[in-house]
């Protein structure tokens, strides 16, 4: 004999297990934190400064170029 099967229940576990495949897929796709992010804009920044801090000559601004 089969088993019985409630159509309702099958359909919102069919969509239940789309919307996680779903999520899966964007946490791969966006998945890092804030802190994270932070993180590496701080670290972007501190070799920034880092490498501006040895220049042999200072930036000149647009407004004192000769």
């Amino acid at each position: 004999m089969t088993e019985i099967v409630n159509l309702r229940r099958a359909r919102k576990d069919k969509e239940r297990r789309e919307r996680a495949s779903h999520a899966d897929a964007n946490r791969r796709r966006f998945g890092r934190t804030k802190a994270e992010k932070a993180a590496d804009e701080d670290a972007a920044k501190r070799r920034r400064n880092e490498l501006e801090g040895k220049r042999l000559q200072p930036k000149l601004d647009e407004r004192e170029k000769p």
